[in-house]
């Protein structure tokens, strides 16, 4: 739907049925200039800033704003002045007293957190979970214990859920709340009982995958003001990926694309969990680090720390582990660089902790099989850490509610 200015009267008055779809609009173009970033966090817009914004009249903004207050989506915050001349008008911003929840359910921990409509999280619980293997019914059981003890610490800080969403590290059918395959969790067409996450929520949940999510949040609160086209590679137990391209995530006709942990390293490799051979992932996931460096067997977090560790003394065995994940993260970041016309690799979740001693060599291998696509000032270490898929998640739920604000009205 094309948006233009509001029309005040005259032949460019439109149709009857189409005020309503022109005011929606309008809505969401408010919103949607709330929420840019401001270059200075302390001075908020006034209407006359939105007005000279989007463009609207003044009078149109005041309806609007008026709206959007009414249903406790905007907050007035104090004056701040609209020029040289003149009283001060008031501060708009989104409201901090509503907010979306994010979820992730991972291989080894589950988590949840809370992100106001402001864009800050405001709460964030994290519980370690064996989840490979069990129950889709069981782990959705306890990320609902979880969501309710978020929900609750959100309820007596007097913050209203208005929707959620929840990364899974899988190929997901958002439309229908289907985890299509996640080989590491060992689940394969399941469909996940979303409505109990957030009973009431009046946007509800949504699925999503959990790459796909961190790409989002890399864009959002990350490198996305560094980079427009990026491949950002996320590492847990398995490798998952996502694709950004001017500056909008690229999922595919399916939602699958940017599965850059299953791209083929070496034909001759190992097994993979997916069913093929020699997969990115058989040489950059967790496991396949681990063995390489011969860190024993425990939970994740601790062999995490215990390789960290390892790294930081200059072990000669860690630093080799890390160095062929490198090697082969960076053959398949130059492939997916020729392929998509991509400039730039955002490394995340587990590579984070081996950034200063990965990074290199993934800088080698991209300048050794793409030279001159991907430089070394391109190679990036999210700071985002293990929040990162939970906040593309929430993310995305925020962006729901501000693109469909009407009908939302703050609860008893």
């Amino acid at each position: 739907m094309s948006l233009g200015k509001n029309t005040d009267g005259g032949a460019g008055r439109p149709a009857p049925g189409r005020v309503e779809d022109v005011r929606r609009g309008n809505l969401v173009r408010i919103l949607a200039s709330l929420a840019e970033p401001r270059t200075d966090p302390d001075v908020r817009p006034t209407r006359a800033d939105l007005a000279s914004r989007t463009g609207l009249t003044k009078a149109s903004v005041s309806s609007l704003v008026a709206e959007l207050v009414d249903a406790g989506l905007v907050a007035e915050s104090g004056a701040a002045r609209d020029g040289e001349r003149g009283r001060p008008g008031v501060g708009l911003e989104l409201s901090t007293c509503r907010g979306v929840v994010g979820m992730e359910i991972n291989v080894d921990y589950i988590s949840a957190g809370l992100l106001d409509l402001g864009g800050t999280l405001r709460i964030h619980r994290t519980l370690e979970s064996g989840n490979r293997g069990k129950s889709p019914q069981s782990v959705m059981a306890l990320l609902a214990g979880l969501v309710a003890d978020v929900a609750a610490e959100a309820s007596a800080a007097g913050i209203e859920i208005l929707g959620g969403g929840l990364a899974v590290p899988g190929l997901v059918d958002t439309g229908s709340g289907t985890v299509s395959s996640a080989p590491n969790l060992k689940w394969h067409g399941v469909v996940l009982e979303l409505h109990g996450l957030l009973p009431g929520a009046p946007q509800g949940t949504l699925l999503h995958n959990e790459a796909n999510c961190a790409a989002l949040a890399e864009l959002w609160y990350g490198h996305g003001v560094d980079f427009q086209d990026y491949l950002f590679v996320s590492g847990e137990v398995g490798v998952g990926g996502g694709l950004v391209i001017g500056s909008r995530l690229f999922a595919g006709p399916r939602g699958q694309a940017g599965e850059v942990g299953h791209v083929v390293v070496d034909p001759s490799g190992p097994d993979c969990s997916c069913g093929g051979r020699g997969c990115l992932e058989t040489f950059a996931g967790q496991e396949a680090i681990f063995a390489e460096a011969g860190i024993p067997d425990g939970t994740a977090s601790a062999r995490l720390e215990q390789l960290t560790a390892l790294l930081e003394a200059g072990n000669a065995a860690a630093i080799s582990a890390v160095s062929r994940a490198g090697h082969y993260l960076g053959i398949a970041a130059a492939s997916t660089a020729r392929l998509m016309d991509l400039s730039a690799v955002v490394l995340g979740g587990h590579f984070t902790r081996m950034g200063p001693w990965i990074a290199p060599a993934v800088v080698r291998s991209l300048a050794d099989y793409a030279p001159g696509v991907v430089g070394p000032a391109s190679v990036a270490i999210s700071e985002l850490g293990q929040s990162a898929a939970l906040l593309g998640a929430a993310g995305s739920a925020l962006r729901s509610v501000l693109a469909a604000p009407q009908g939302l009205r703050p609860g008893p």
